[in-house]
């Protein structure tokens, strides 16, 4: 297991050059304390246990190797180890105590091994808990509970409840449905509907009078996930409690309708009747309710908020219309409606006023009949009797009425007689009730004497014995008597001859004629009468003045009874008779009509004349202008068509007669002829003459309609289409019969016509689709058919003509189609992120072919790309397709970075398709995401260290690069730097800020934008530390986000400069400046930087020296070399200083030195290299001989390092270091060898800090490396390397201390050594 990240350590630094002399003088220390054991070493750096493991399960294995194969004993212990149980021998650790990813996601156990022989190993071991899907939902501040008006609109968000799931993963996506909804119904099921956000929505009308509270049922479910190793799914429940809030949108109601009530007459004023109560059906409002009563003029009142109807004028029942009132009461809430209307109801109440007994009798001059009891109460009446009249004979010319307004028992009352002369009559009826007629009779005819006294006296006394306070009535009523009669009237003559025109009118007196009669009063008026009875009939007499008068002018006729005898009778008034005779001749009138003799009834054909005569007589007085003829034809249809002779009555058609002329169906014509005389006035008599015209087959039929359009449904085979009407003007059935075909043209085939005889000339036409014949609206390209119907008459002999009419028949669609999408509302449609749109943001079209059709929209499926790769279900919930197409964004979580495109997946259905598929096939909507610029500029991870050397970096040298990236698109993720501030940190920690000292330049590549950081201004070459620059990026687009990094560029100042003295020429070091560059890169393994080449200077340069370079060198990591340094570095690479010495190399610094020969110097050399090279041999041979045994497992142990110096160098974390110092940005990273080696393997190679003689400062170069807790850990398998690779024990020769974390120098690798 490589471990990428590891707390710092301390680690030594050696220069390979002086570990050879290192290892020889610590070789006797070295034979003296290698053992023949090693300690165990742990194979493992982390562990993953599951957090649903149980008690005494299987979590993991301690591992660890031991190259002794020595027995290992295991443990645990501190911090968390209370959690597990470890089995010494095997290494198996058990679970002691239950485990929780949500409280403790990580643990740390210090794991130790220990093989009994060397002390005990321990190693803190991470321990990460692994979700398991052991939690369900959780609803947050709950109990959930809402008040919701009742007119809450449709589709509206009513609630929103959250959950949540504190697993991970999938197990911690929640989803959301309604479980129930109580009260439970069908309906109520369909109420609510709740979207993926947790939004609880209203999905219909509330109505506070049905219910007043809603409680639903709602379901959180995790994605699922495992659980003991199965896949779990888990879920919880919880109530919204919606309580409707009642709006003022009903009106009141009357409670205990229908009210009716009662009270008495002449009650006192305010007496209460009956309360009426209404109530707002708004029972949540229950606004305050005021009554009123809507009729005018009535006695009544109500209380305006209690509904109490009162007494409010005073009641007489007799005064009223009736003595049931009825009342509309009005019941009005305080408050306007939410319409803004008055909420008010009405409803009708009855009031009876019964009666009291509080009126007496009264009496009226009247008959029952005609009564109007509203005029003025008569107190005296007069009526007449004859004297002497029999028993129980009534008094005449009385009209009395007596009247007890009341009711029932009340208007009840007794009539009596009262006065001087009571006892001669009594009265009739005794009792009344409420209205009756009164007659006088005659109790006693003996006191009924005219000769004792013309007049008598009555009172009439009417009691109301039910009313004491004011019980009676009076009426006096005078009886005035009549005398007899003892003389007979007389007439002058005994008989009278009279004369009269016959036919007189009514009242035409004749004559005169008187009689006397010598008694005086009544009994001298004389009366007259005709006799016999019959004579009345004719003539009358008037009674009193004895004129003879024509009664009935009709009767009096000449012609029929020429003399009339009568009897004229004269009474008096006693009825004694006096009578003479009357003879009455009449006298001629034109009185007599005309007589038609005989009828006229002619028959003939059509298109023949008539002639005729007509023939009359006169019954009045032969050769007499009354009795004298003349004839006429009167005004009528057919009076035009014939003329007659005036003084013959002869009559003759004008033209031939037309049958089709004449409307009677029989084809007759009647003429009136009228007969007449020429007296005074004028009589006449009117005879019909009837012709009877016989038919001719001369008409042609005739279409009722110049042209006809029905209409019928496609696919009906058989169904009715239509009636075409036609009719012949012939008059008899045989040639006015008409049958209907269709002509042969386009589309005739599918029609069928049966004909019907409908009346006389009248025939109709059905016209349907033929059986076998399916018509469809949508493959027809017209939707209607023209026909042409013929209508033939066919008589038994003769075939008529023909008469055509153009019928359009439409063909109605039925829903059979499928709709259609239309394709231009499925264009992208784009849509920000974010949620900055909200609502409709799209509208999808639909259209069907049929012509009555109800389209809703059903989305399938909904697909998540990010460029041309699947996202996932990422987008699944941003949006919501309505049924009426709309598009609407249903989330705020809309992220173009996450997701750039969506696919709806979508398809239309007709919900009133009758016939076939109802779905139109599917189809997809591309959902476009716009980018906002809402991600800041990100700076990639600085994986190199800067260095600059001021000497050297003129303006314009790039000294360090930054890169950063912008996920949004657009000006969005345009990035431009700058530089906010420069400050040079020195060794002792004072900071120096600086202007314009930097410059920066952006270049995009692909992506990603490199900002090159140069040289603006000459730099202070003295100056000595680190230059920390704040570079910012920023994006292109409103709102403009930013982000800086700081950036370490180290100088080197001139302290480093070291001089390099040269024997050879100015001119041949320049010439050979690139092969003494690379020379000396490869001894050092640093950049080399070369200031100047110049002639050497004898004050300055040792003797001989011809040339002098002064040159930096400079490491990648920031550090650079000194004079000391490079010495010991060239010292130690024989071949490398061979190579400097071939070049001219003389003298690294000041100094003296001798001038060998070149064959002398290349003898030392080769003599020095030997020498080296035998000492090193014999050390060597010598260490390996006496540690056999313990280091060939060490050193196949090691093959492992082999395998790190494969690792990539670039995704080694590279840090800053301080130029001029021994110290590091970054654990391991050593200027000489920077060597990819597990610190963790203790090779037992230790050494104490005072066996050490520093030579220089980079002898014990100690870093720590920053803790980052963004590193990832990786496992690799290291296996031990074989026991031949030499370069794993020149690697461990130069380790000192093992360390827990490993940097990798990309200068230098194994190879180098």
């Amino acid at each position: 297991m490589q471990v990428q990240r590891k707390h710092p350590q301390r680690q030594g630094h050696r220069i390979p050059g002086r570990m050879t002399w290192h290892s020889l003088v610590l070789l006797p220390f070295l034979l003296a304390t290698v053992s023949g054991n090693t300690v165990p070493i742990f194979n493992m750096s982390l562990v993953y246990v599951p957090e649903d493991l149980e008690l005494g399960q299987f979590a993991f294995q301690l591992k660890a190797y031991d190259l002794d194969d020595d027995i290992l004993t295991y443990g645990i212990r501190e911090m968390d180890s209370f959690y597990f149980s470890v089995n010494p021998s095997s290494g198996n650790v058990t679970l002691r105590n239950s485990l929780d990813r949500e409280l403790q996601a990580r643990l740390t156990i210090t794991a130790t091994v220990s093989d009994g022989v060397n002390n005990e190993v321990s190693q803190l071991l991470p321990i990460i808990v692994e979700d398991r899907n052991d939690n369900a939902p959780v609803f947050w501040n709950v109990p959930y509970n809402a008040l919701i008006p009742e007119d809450s609109t449709l589709h509206s968000i009513i609630y929103n409840v959250f959950a949540n799931d504190s697993d991970t993963g999938n197990a911690s996506r929640v989803s959301y449905s309604i479980e129930e909804v109580i009260p439970d119904s069908t309906e109520n099921r369909q109420f609510f509907y709740i979207l993926p956000n947790g939004s609880v929505v209203l999905n219909g009308s509330l109505d506070y009078a049905k219910n007043t509270f809603y409680q639903i049922k709602i379901r959180a479910e995790d994605g699922g996930g495992l659980l003991h190793n199965n896949w779990t799914v888990q879920r919880s429940f919880t109530y919204l409690s919606l309580t409707i809030k009642d709006v003022p949108n009903l009106d009141p109601r009357f409670l205990n309708e229908p009210y009716s009530g009662s009270v008495p007459e002449n009650c006192p004023l305010g007496t209460t009747v009956l309360t009426v109560i209404a109530l707002d059906r708004d029972t949540g409002v229950n606004d305050e309710i005021f009554y009123s009563i809507n009729n005018s003029n009535v006695p009544f009142a109500i209380n305006a908020t209690t509904g109490t109807i009162t007494v409010s004028e005073p009641l007489d029942r007799e005064q009223l219309p009736s003595e049931e009132v009825l009342l509309e009461v009005i019941a009005r809430e305080k408050n306007l409606d939410i319409y803004g209307k008055v909420a008010q109801t009405t409803t009708l109440v009855t009031v009876t006023v019964t009666d009291i007994n509080d009126n007496k009798p009264q009496f009226y001059n009247c008959y029952l009949s005609s009564c109007n009891f509203s005029a003025s109460v008569q107190d005296s009446f007069r009526g007449s009797i004859i004297e002497h009249s029999s028993t129980r004979l009534p008094v005449s010319n009385l009209s009395i009425v007596a009247h007890d307004p009341d009711k029932g028992i009340n208007s009840s009352f007794k009539l009596s007689l009262q006065g001087p002369n009571a006892s001669a009559f009594d009265v009739s009826p005794e009792t009344i009730v409420g209205t009756g007629e009164v007659q006088i009779l005659v109790y006693d005819p003996a006191l009924v004497d005219y000769e004792i006294s013309h007049v008598m006296v009555v009172q009439i006394i009417a009691n109301d014995t039910g009313n004491p306070t004011d019980c009676c009535s009076t009426a006096t009523v005078t009886i005035d008597l009549i005398d007899s009669n003892d003389h007979i009237p007389e007439f002058p003559q005994s008989t009278y001859n009279l004369s009269v025109m016959e036919h007189s009118p009514e009242g035409t007196i004749i004559s005169n004629i008187t009689a006397y009669d010598p008694d005086s009063g009544v009994w001298g008026q004389i009366t007259y009468q005709l006799l016999p009875d019959d004579i009345l009939k004719i003539f009358a007499v008037d009674t009193m003045t004895g004129a003879v008068m024509v009664k009935d002018q009709k009767l009096l006729d000449r012609e029929t009874r020429s003399v009339y005898y009568a009897t004229l009778q004269a009474r008096d008034g006693g009825g004694q008779v006096g009578t003479t005779v009357l003879e009455i001749t009449l006298l001629d009138f034109n009185d007599m009509a005309p007589v038609i003799i005989g009828s006229y009834f002619i028959s003939v054909e059509e298109g023949q004349n008539i002639s005729t005569q007509i023939q009359a007589i006169d019954n009045d007085e032969p050769g007499n202008p009354n009795s004298e003829l003349g004839f006429k034809i009167l005004s009528g249809p057919f009076s035009n068509n014939f003329t007659i002779d005036a003084d013959t009555g002869e009559m003759h058609s004008k033209e031939p007669l037309d049958r089709e002329a004449v409307e009677d169906e029989r084809g007759q014509m009647v003429v009136t002829v009228e007969v007449y005389d020429h007296g005074e006035p004028q009589q006449s008599t009117s005879v019909n003459v009837t012709i009877t015209v016989g038919d001719l087959n001369d008409n042609v039929p005739i279409f009722l309609n110049q042209s006809y359009e029905f209409s019928v449904f496609e696919d009906s085979p058989g169904s009715s289409v239509g009636e075409v009407n036609a009719t012949d003007a012939d008059r008899t059935e045989i040639n006015s019969r008409i049958s209907f075909l269709l002509q042969r043209t386009s589309g005739s085939s599918n029609f069928l016509i049966r004909s019907s005889r409908l009346g006389p000339g009248n025939y109709s036409g059905d016209l349907s689709v033929d059986p076998d014949v399916p018509l469809d609206y949508d493959t027809l390209q017209q939707k209607f058919f023209s026909l042409e119907v013929v209508a033939e008459n066919t008589a038994a002999d003769n075939v008529g003509d023909k008469a055509n009419v153009s019928v359009v028949v439409h063909i109605l669609d039925i829903n059979d189609e499928s709709p259609t999408v239309l394709p231009d509302s499925l264009q992208d449609v784009t849509v920000a992120e974010n949620g900055t749109q909200q609502g409709v943001v799209h509208t999808l079209n639909a259209s069907d072919p049929d012509t009555n059709h109800s389209l809703v929209f059903e989305g399938l499926e909904v697909t998540c790309f990010k460029g041309d790769s699947s996202a996932g279900d990422v987008c699944k919930g941003w949006f919501v397709l309505a049924q009426n197409g709309s598009l609407l964004v249903n989330s705020s979580d809309i992220d173009y970075e996450v997701c750039d495109r969506v696919l709806l997946t979508l398809r239309a259905e007709d919900l009133y398709t009758e016939k076939g598929n109802r779905y139109s096939q599917n189809e997809t909507l591309r959902i476009l995401i716009a980018d906002v610029n809402d991600n800041a500029p990100v700076f990639q991870p600085i994986s190199e260290t800067f260095v600059v050397v001021p000497e050297i970096s003129p303006v314009g040298l790039q000294v360090a690069t930054v890169k950063a990236t912008d996920v949004d698109t657009g000006l969005g993720g345009t990035i431009t730097f700058s530089i906010v501030s420069v400050v040079l940190l020195d060794d002792n920690g004072v900071s120096q800020p600086f202007e314009n000292l930097f410059t920066v330049e952006r270049t995009p590549d692909q992506g990603v934008y490199i900002g090159s950081i140069k040289v603006a201004s000459n730099l202070d070459e003295s100056l000595k530390g680190q230059y920390q620059v704040t570079v910012e990026a920023r994006d292109g687009e409103a709102p403009v986000h930013s982000a800086q990094t700081v950036l370490n560029i180290f100088t080197v100042d001139n302290s480093y400069r070291v001089r390099l003295q040269f024997l050879s020429t100015v001119e041949e070091v320049q010439s050979n400046s690139e092969s003494i560059k690379l020379a000396l890169t490869t001894v050092t393994k640093a950049a080399v930087y070369v200031v100047a080449i110049r002639t050497a200077e004898s004050t300055r340069d040792t003797k001989g020296a011809k040339s002098v370079m002064e040159a930096y060198f400079v490491y990648s990591n920031g550090t650079a070399l000194d004079i000391d340094q490079l010495i010991t570095l060239i010292q130690s690479d024989s071949l490398g200083l061979v190579e400097l010495v071939k070049l001219g190399l003389a003298v690294i610094g000041p100094g003296e030195v001798t001038q060998p020969t070149r064959e002398t110097e290349l003898i030392g050399i080769i003599a020095g290299l030997a020498a080296f090279l035998i000492i090193f041999i014999l050390i060597m041979t010598l260490v390996l001989v006496l540690t056999t045994r313990s280091y060939k497992r060490k050193l196949s142990a090691m093959k492992a390092l082999k395998v790190a110096t494969t690792f990539n160098p670039a995704t080694a974390q590279q840090g800053a270091g301080i130029p001029g110092t021994n110290q590091y940005n970054a654990e391991g990273a050593n200027p000489i060898l920077n060597h990819p080696l597990d610190p963790s393997h203790d090779l037992g190679f230790h050494e104490d800090s005072i066996s050490v003689t520093s030579m220089n400062s980079l002898d014990e170069n100690t870093v720590n490396a920053p803790v980052d807790d963004d590193f990832e850990v990786k496992q690799v398998k290291v296996q031990p390397t074989a026991p031949t690779d030499k370069e794993v024990l020149v690697a461990a020769l130069n380790l000192k201390e093992p360390t827990e974390a490993v940097y990798i120098n990309t200068t230098f690798t194994t190879t180098d050594l």
